[in-house]
């Protein structure tokens, strides 16, 4: 591992990783490119240690994500015959959706690999640094323990650099957060010059977007409110009712948050069960993860979410008025 790396995994987590045979590997609902990138690169690091990793998420790959190498070998449903869970990218089990259930891998060892604040340490075995910019930079250093023994310098190939940047550019926003330094700039140089196209990925995953989430923007911005200081929409399922099955506006809420008068941004997605899922930003010197973490959810102190039961209408203006105090 460099020695410029501050970040390394406990030999217990390690040891489950080295030990397994057949890893199921966890990304979490909704998944971003860090959870992707994530789930796609310690993929590929366990198959090049002689393993046989199955890799699953309940909700599909983004569209704007499909650009990356074997995304089509992602499952979105529960497998058997695994002996060890690997979540990524994930603050409490619940954030695993379906594809992990209790009756099924309980028994198992479960290795919890994450970087959000809010998280509440739900494994066997943890590497939780909320230090690391995104859980694919400390994937990246687990690659470099695991693999670097048996490959030298060149253990990182083509598609696995380009895993590793595509996670790390969705969770600084282009390098544009706090947790941006001389670490991260420094591994970022190292992973495009292992063949990692920044250009295609920070075009993929901050600009791409569909034609129909376009059109679900534009009828969600006509719900926005500026609330002293917080600014929010909701999405009702009337209006994404003719939209193929969308549900969320992806990165709206960054989009919202660069209101000048704003300093906090709240989008409200109607669920068909009655529930509310709530997604939040901030700007540096507020803390939302908080208010999420008592809500049952969880996140970073600049970006986190949950989701809640009750009327859109109301979920709204009650939090609103509690974003107002984080």
């Amino acid at each position: 591992m460099s020695a410029d790396s501050p970040f390394r995994p406990p030999a217990s987590l390690l040891d489950i990783l080295n030990g397994a045979r057949r890893p199921l590997v966890i990304a979490h609902l909704s998944p971003d490119g860090d959870a992707i990138g994530s789930l796609l690169a310690l993929g590929g690091i366990l198959y090049r240690l002689g393993k046989d990793p199955v890799l699953v998420c309940q909700d599909p790959v983004p569209t704007n994500l499909q650009f990356l190498p074997y995304h089509d070998r992602i499952m979105t449903t529960p497998v058997d015959e695994v002996d060890v869970v690997v979540a990524l990218d994930s603050s409490d089990p619940s954030r695993l959706g379906e594809v992990y259930q209790q009756g099924r891998y309980g028994r198992l060892p479960l290795v919890v690999i994450d970087h959000h604040v809010t998280n509440t340490f739900f494994g066997t075995a943890h590497w939780v640094e909320p230090a690391a910019c995104a859980t694919a930079e400390l994937v990246y250093y687990l690659g470099e323990l695991l693999l670097a023994p048996y490959n030298g310098p060149d253990w990182m190939a083509n598609e696995l650099a380009t895993y590793i940047l595509t996670g790390i550019v969705t969770d600084t926003r282009g390098f544009r957060t706090n947790s941006t330094n001389a670490r991260v700039m420094q591994l970022v140089a190292r992973l495009v010059a292992a063949g990692a196209p920044l250009t295609t990925i920070t075009e993929q995953v901050l600009e791409t977007r569909t034609f129909d989430l376009i059109r679900l923007w534009g009828r969600v911005l006509q719900t926005v409110r500026l609330d002293d200081g917080v600014i929010s929409v909701i999405n009702t399922q009337a209006l994404r009712q003719d939209l193929g099955g969308l549900v969320r506006p992806e990165s709206l809420v960054s989009f919202l948050l660069g209101a000048q008068e704003a300093y906090i941004a709240a989008v409200f997605t109607e669920l068909p069960d009655g529930q509310v899922e709530c997604s939040f930003r901030a700007r540096p010197g507020h803390d939302v993860s908080r208010l999420a973490l008592e809500l049952g959810g969880g996140g970073h102190a600049l970006a986190a979410g949950c989701t809640v039961k009750g009327d859109i209408e109301a979920v709204r203006r009650v939090l609103v008025e509690r974003l107002q105090r984080c």
